[in-house]
């Protein structure tokens, strides 16, 4: 009953997610990447403070002196990073385009897993990789005549959301993950800053793009807050293929909201890096009930 209640919410985060998306890629078409990241940033950041009182009568968990520690100050950093790739692509690129290219996210974790973290990988594993990776070529056409320089802003963002993943798995466990939620909207405050010079200037938001900006804020802390729940009631290996229905949800927000009529390259590199991911998950989860068994058959 756990796992189907964590699909439910697994797949209502990824619509929630998809949504947000909408909402950004709307609000950067009238405002500055910049100042879209410093709105989303102070307002995720205020809700999980606001939900850190609730929970706990107190905003304590979010000065504890753990938060400055190198690992949260990196994950932060890549957080930060990876979202000024993200959102900006958001602003430059189709959103079917973004989103089937973000699927190849497993994939990265799995490869900086291995490489970084000394986790045993085999070549099974790397073959789905590399085909992956193939897939999102596909998705992007480098060298064709139509190709754009921007499609490769949600790679950068793939690989900036594996680092920050990776460097996850090195937190403290006891440190709450609300308060590993707060910081990681803040850190989109600093990294809206920072693009300041590169972007247009400030302005002040009018009518429908404060209603954009709420929703993005809105419908990114429901999904983080979905996922966060689902994470921790069901078992991963379950629910992560799940995660693939935002590429669904993206794909029909697309259509209906922005017109776009994604290539049938398009749909077949999206395939590809899906098919590729769920493999991956099916290939760890074998090794991990082998590795399960090791101490027994010894």
């Amino acid at each position: 009953m756990q796992n189907i209640k964590g699909i439910i919410l697994v797949t209502l985060s990824m619509a929630a997610f998809a949504m947000e998306d909408a909402f950004i890629k709307s609000s950067s078409a009238g405002l500055p990447v910049s100042e879209v990241l410093v709105f989303l940033g102070a307002g995720g950041a205020l809700a999980f403070a606001v939900a850190t009182y609730v929970n706990r009568g107190t905003f304590a968990p979010l000065v504890h002196r753990d938060m400055r520690s190198p690992q949260m100050l990196w994950r932060n950093a890549a957080e930060g990073i990876s979202a000024m790739f993200f959102i900006t692509a958001l602003s430059l690129v189709p959103i079917s385009t973004v989103a089937a290219v973000f699927q190849a996210t497993p994939l990265a974790i799995t490869a900086g897993a291995a490489l970084f973290l000394g986790e045993t990988v085999g070549w099974r594993r790397w073959s789905a990789i590399g085909v992956g990776f193939i897939g999102v070529l596909i998705i992007i056409r480098p060298g064709a005549a139509d190709f754009d320089m921007a499609a490769l802003f949600p790679i950068a963002a793939v690989f900036g959301i594996a680092l920050r993943d990776l460097i996850t798995r090195q937190i403290d466990p006891s440190i709450p993950s609300i308060s590993v939620s707060f910081y990681g909207f803040a850190s989109l405050i600093p990294a809206g800053l920072l693009m300041i010079p590169i972007t247009a200037p400030f302005v002040v938001p009018q009518g429908i793009q404060w209603a954009y900006l709420f929703g993005a804020m809105v419908f990114g802390v429901a999904g983080y807050y979905a996922i966060v729940l689902a994470m921790r009631i069901a078992e991963t290996s379950i629910i992560m293929p799940f995660r693939y229905a935002r590429l669904i949800f993206s794909m029909i927000v697309g259509m209906i909201v922005f017109n776009e009529r994604p290539d049938m390259l398009t749909y077949l590199g999206a395939m590809i890096v899906i098919c590729t991911g769920i493999y991956m998950f099916v290939r760890e989860g074998r090794a991990n009930r082998r590795a399960a068994r090791l101490p027994d058959a010894a």
